[in-house]
């Protein structure tokens, strides 16, 4: 056994999964380290993948030849699809997983990739030659030599637990912090800081009153996260909604004194989108209830997880508090809430390919880059992983556009504008929305990635037997002429204005009221043609045309826009301008632009603080 390699994945969470998978499947030789090898892919917080725009990620994670959404696949026990009364642009995935299933799921992937090798250690210092990376020292005692690193060590770089005014030392509850290392990060000029996140109580199932709750219901269509993946096979559970009432605010507000957040034991920012319950009372102090929701933590545990109850309180506060729930009066508690600190870096400190710009070779992804969620951490592990990769065989890296994934969109984020609070995607922060749909992540992506020779022979074939049919129904749409004799009878059934002539079958199908599956059966051609798609993905590739369809003229529309930017992403002015120099820049702006030393003029015009007018003086200067 030799301790060398070419990629090392510091941290075996979301991010370093990922991260791990595509340089070995891509042929570096990698070593993935981790602290403790049964906690490999840990659900720190919630047991749930997906959700409004993270559920993007993970079906672009897959597109590129990534294992998030296979594994959750075949570790869900309960999908939705969010956001239903919403157009497509913003339909969202999101299953509720098998915590431990999960966790061995994945263990059984990477274990099971040729070049991949796992270490269970703590990392102490990261080795450096002339600039570069070249090594890794341990607690254990272990040395390694490497090409490059990849760190996606998560809360646990000097982690700290807050329950009540109890500090308790950790990346996750029961489970040390990686000591020493920011420390020697930071020795080369890398700049830190503090964030914190949090996580609610575990509950007993047999100690609640489930009957008194409001049952929430999963889907079973054919919807799921995995392109190429089987379907669900696990047992589909419920949830549960339920509120909190004035009582339970009052005994939380009793707390506040004790509170890490309020009595200044906490000095760091935490995640504005998921706030914790006593962050609720205080912010929203006229507001009765809250809404909770109580969700299985595997298919056979009668442990639950309360979503919405995220809390640091002290422990006797945060059981006092739930039994003033009705449903909670008899409840018993595995362990409490609690919230933790933890360090990460700045990413404007960053490359576009996650890169750090003062040392060569080392990447960071995930929680160290000032994120938050699962979802986050593996799209950018995914992009440290094949750019870690190139890296070290001379290859050119992997830079996604805002126009080609929410992976473009999350990094080009975090490098051109930083963070000052755990960062969490949304579609608003994708001004190409539409372009960028969970329906077609596959169509997007995955043939850059098999170029890349990430995405395997089979996937890229199902990816393009799909364009095919999808195409195939929209040529055939686009062709087919409708009579109003034969038709109008059904359009008066449906609920829509008869046809006064002929038509395409496409103009049709634009109307909001009409469907493939409501239409089909009357037009026997049509039916007839659809008969010839392919068993078993039928579904989701009439879904895929006909969401083609209705939304072409949006999606023509801001494909054209996109393209416009794609003008200003070619201009490359990296190293080109003494920003200070440039008397006709703003002061903010020569000062934004000397630190972040955009890559490109449509990287720097995304600069908070950069004007138009201040991209004008720079299109001026390079002649434009």
């Amino acid at each position: 056994m030799d301790f060398d390699y070419d990629v090392i994945v510091i941290g075996a969470g979301h991010a370093g999964c990922e991260a791990a998978a595509a340089a070995a499947n891509l042929g570096s030789k990698t070593c993935l380290i981790t602290i403790d090898m049964n906690k490999i892919g840990q659900m720190s917080c919630n047991p749930a993948i997906g959700g409004i725009a993270k559920g993007q990620i993970v079906r672009e994670i897959d597109a590129l030849g990534g294992y998030m959404g296979l594994v959750t696949d075949r570790t869900a026990i309960q999908f939705r699809m969010l956001n239903r009364s919403k157009g497509p642009a913003v339909w969202s995935p999101r299953a509720q997983c098998d915590r431990g299933k999960y966790i061995w799921e994945w263990r059984y992937v990477l274990e099971n990739i040729p070049n991949l090798y796992i270490w269970q250690d703590s990392v102490t210092q990261l080795v450096t030659k002339d600039g570069k990376v070249c090594g890794l020292k341990t607690q254990n005692g272990a040395e390694f030599t490497c090409r490059s690193v990849i760190l996606t060590a998560g809360t646990f770089l000097n982690g700290l637990i807050h329950i009540g005014r109890t500090m308790i030392p950790g990346g996750r509850i029961a489970e040390p912090p990686a000591l020493k290392l920011t420390e020697s990060i930071t020795e080369h000029g890398i700049e830190t800081g503090r964030m914190k996140t949090g996580t609610p109580v575990r509950l007993d199932k047999r100690s609640i009153h489930l009957d008194e709750l409001e049952i929430q219901n999963g889907e079973n269509d054919f919807h799921r996260f995995s392109f190429i993946g089987p379907k669900r096979k696990l047992k589909q559970l419920c949830c549960w909604n339920c509120y909190t009432n004035s009582r339970v605010h009052d005994i939380l507000r009793s707390g506040l004194k004790d509170s890490p957040l309020y009595n200044g034991q906490i000095k760091s920012i935490g995640p504005r989108y998921c706030p914790s319950i006593e962050t609720k009372i205080v912010t929203f102090p006229d507001r009765e209830t809250h809404q909770l929701f109580l969700e299985p933590e595997g298919e056979e545990t009668n442990e639950l997880y309360l979503n919405g109850f995220s809390s640091s309180l002290p422990m006797d506060i945060q059981i006092r508090a739930l039994q003033e729930i009705p449903a909670f009066r008899d409840v018993r508690v595995y362990r409490p809430g609690y919230a933790i600190e933890y360090d990460y870096f700045n990413p404007t400190q960053l490359k576009s390919n996650l890169e750090s710009k003062l040392i060569e070779g080392f990447f960071m992804a995930g929680q160290v880059n000032g994120t938050t969620g699962y979802e986050e951490a593996a799209g950018q592990g995914i992009a440290a992983g094949i750019n870690a990769h190139q890296y070290c065989h001379g290859l050119n890296p992997l830079v996604l556009g805002r126009d080609q994934a929410y992976i473009g969109v999350l990094i080009d984020d975090l490098i051109t504008k930083g963070v000052d609070e755990p960062y969490r995607m949304f579609t608003a922060r994708a001004e190409y929305r539409i372009l960028l749909r969970q329906d077609d992540a596959d169509i997007r992506l995955t043939e850059l990635s098999y170029n890349l020779g990430l995405a395997k022979r089979d996937r890229y074939d199902m990816m393009v037997s799909k364009r095919e049919q999808i195409n195939m129904i929209i040529e055939f749409c686009a062709n087919f002429s409708i009579k109003p004799a034969l038709i109008n009878p059904v359009l008066e059934n449906i609920g829509t204005t008869p046809l006064r002539e002929g038509c395409k079958l496409l103009d049709l199908l634009i109307r909001p009221q009409i469907t493939i599956e409501n239409i089909a059966p009357h037009i026997s051609a049509f039916s007839s043609m659809l008969d010839k798609i392919e068993e078993g993905r039928r579904e989701e590739i009439i879904e895929a045309a006909e969401i083609k369809i209705k939304y072409c003229g949006y999606i023509e529309r801001e494909r054209a826009i996109s393209l416009k930017m794609r003008r200003l992403e070619e201009l490359y002015i990296k190293n080109k301008f003494d920003y200070n120099s440039i008397q006709s820049l703003s002061t903010e702006a020569r000062q934004k632009l000397t630190r972040i030393n955009p890559e490109t003029l449509a990287q720097a015009s995304r600069i908070p603080g950069v004007s138009p007018s201040d991209i004008n003086v720079l299109l001026v200067l390079m002649n434009r």
